[in-house]
């Protein structure tokens, strides 16, 4: 009763950390390009174009494209990587007249995450105004439903394998030499249906998934396959492929060499299991290596959590859909006996399960979380919050469980009225639960494929305001400052004008310092920073093109006025393409 007491009340306090990702990446970010964004003008046609990102990204999967305002394609080959530097793509260019260009850009993260941008460059030495260029979409998602669904039957089907065999080969075991006539053949073939189904949907999600990063049709297979291998996320589904594969055949083994009805195993019996219990670590090791874990520092703590977090998880969902078939299989006569063996078996690992989610998810949560208001803040967070809630629910499902039922049917052992309405309740609950879990891992799924929260968050302060999308005209008043500060047009990828005029008890504020940085709050990219000269008095302004990307950016003013105090301003702002 105390052990079930003191789950009861680690479900409850550990809920909000187990909710937290075991571990996430950023999206790859362009650090420079030759010609430079929006520099000065070149002397010369430049041969080729060169850009440089965080990580490096996958040429086959990269999209490049250089036009002038008349839409003409300048390319002249296809993006290779740079033999001197794998971070960098060259792409070939034609010879090009004077003027302005538009460089479109489309890469691939490590861990399959889409991203684009975009930027202008000029050929001179007379190249003109730059001309209002047709920008394509620069916003782009991995979280399309049919991805997200994809990934969640991978995942799910993973961790209810793997829970399984863990529960027939460990946990369920007694049950056949304890209750007569008991048998676990219905456990033995969930698992196989649930490494089936692992099976055939991995490589699924990796057709699906490549198609969308090289654009082409899941079904047109005689381009798609070629390429699977061409990212470390593709190459590590179908890693993932093959450790099941693995894991099914070890698995089916260690079944078949098991005895339950003898309480000691065999040699056979014995290294089979540790045969198949180390093909299910492997398998939830694998996906971390080509995704998010890999990526973040400090990288090996990262891929412990990830995997810890995934064992643990496997062992709660799995051992769940092993009760409900348990309580199906045994039947009625026999079904309260079963229950009274593995059921308080199933609550001591669960026990242990659940500590282990704490640590796991309090230890991502310090990695991955730069603040806590990430959490209402962005898209990521939203989705967080959706596996919290579905998580806490269940948690208070399995509380019912642990405090009510579980003792009742230790009371109960074989005597089978006392037991029966205990056995009932326990359908009823875990059933639930399973629903509750199973939506929990969709919401993963879709946390994974969204941008985690930047660590720009923790460097910002509290915002004077909240401007765009359009342009911006907003007024905020500081001590006795009056701020009034304009973006035109606010768009992505173009270059727009940033001013701010500064008054004080109503006369222009002259020969002040003000520096705009510019932080992405959707996704991890490198800070800019420009100063803004005075063009008029009290007014300071400058045009660039710093919303490199759509969406959330904090545009913070550093106001140094001569003979006073300086100080920030911090907008936040949401640009559109």
């Amino acid at each position: 009763m105390r052990l079930s007491r003191r789950l009861a009340l680690a479900v409850g306090v550990g809920a909000v950390f187990l909710a937290a990702p075991a571990a996430a990446l950023a999206h790859a970010y362009l650090l420079r390009t030759v010609p430079a964004a929006s520099g000065p003008p070149l002397n010369g046609p430049p041969a080729q174009l060169s850009m440089t990102f965080n990580e490096a990204v996958e040429p086959r999967f990269m999209i490049v494209s250089v036009t002038d305002a008349n839409l003409t394609q300048e390319t002249a080959g296809r993006p290779a990587r740079s033999p001197g530097d794998p971070d960098t793509i060259v792409t070939p260019l034609r010879r090009m007249p004077e003027g302005w260009y538009l460089v479109f850009w489309r890469a691939i993260s490590a861990d399959g995450h889409p991203v684009r941008g975009a930027f202008t460059f000029s050929v001179g030495p007379n190249a003109g105004p730059p001309p209002q260029f047709r920008i394509p979409s620069i916003s782009e998602t991995a979280a399309k439903p049919n991805l997200v669904v994809a990934r969640w039957i991978v995942f799910l089907a993973t961790m209810a394998a793997v829970g399984l065999l863990g529960l027939r080969l460990l946990i369920a075991r007694p049950v056949v030499a304890r209750v007569p006539e008991a048998s676990l053949r219905r456990l033995s073939l969930a698992f196989g249906i649930a490494i089936v189904v692992a099976l055939v949907a991995t490589p699924i999600y990796v057709d699906i998934a490549t198609a969308q990063f090289s654009l082409r049709s899941a079904f047109d297979l005689g381009d798609v396959v070629p390429l699977m291998r061409s990212s470390s996320f593709g190459r590590s589904f179908l890693d993932l492929e093959l450790v099941l594969a693995f894991l099914a055949v070890s698995g089916a083994i260690a079944i078949a060499a098991d005895r339950p009805d003898r309480e000691r195993r065999s040699l056979v019996g014995l290294l089979s299991l540790l045969g198949a219990l180390g093909c299910a670590a492997a398998a939830l090791l694998v996906p971390g290596l080509g995704g998010h874990a890999a990526q973040t520092k400090p990288r090996l703590v990262s891929l412990l959590l990830d995997w810890a977090h995934l064992a643990a998880g496997s062992i709660w969902i799995g051992g769940l859909v092993g009760l409900l078939v348990l309580w199906w299989s045994l039947g009625a006569a026999r079904r309260t006996a079963g229950l009274a063996i593995c059921v308080p078996r199933f609550s001591n690992v669960a026990f242990v399960s659940v500590m282990l989610l704490i640590g796991t998810g309090t230890g991502a949560a310090f990695i991955r979380l730069p603040t806590f208001s990430s959490l209402w803040q962005t898209s990521y967070g939203t989705a967080l919050i959706a596996k919290i809630a579905l998580l806490l629910t269940a948690m208070l499902v399995a509380s019912i469980n642990l405090v009510r039922v579980t003792p009742r049917l230790r009371r109960a052992g074989a005597e089978l009225e006392l037991g029966t309405g205990a056995a009932a309740v326990l359908r009823r609950t875990v059933g639930t639960e399973v629903l509750l879990v199973a939506g929990a891992v969709f919401a993963a799924a879709i946390l994974t494929s969204l941008p985690p929260p930047p660590k720009a968050l923790a460097t910002i302060g509290k915002a004077s305001a909240h401007v765009g999308p359009g342009p911006v005209v907003s007024v905020v008043h500081h001590g006795p400052y009056r701020l009034e500060f304009h973006v035109e047009p606010n768009k992505a990828a173009v270059p727009d004008t940033f001013a701010i005029r500064i008054t004080k008890d109503g006369h222009p504020v002259r020969h002040a310092e003000v520096t705009t940085t510019f932080s992405m709050l959707d996704m991890e990219m490198p800070q800019q920073a420009y100063t803004l000269p005075e063009v008029s008095p009290g007014l300071y302004q400058r045009s660039k093109p710093a919303l490199v990307m759509v969406g959330r950016w904090g545009l913070s003013f550093e106001i140094r006025p001569p003979g006073s105090t300086p100080f920030v301003v911090l907008l936040i702002d949401h640009a559109r393409g």
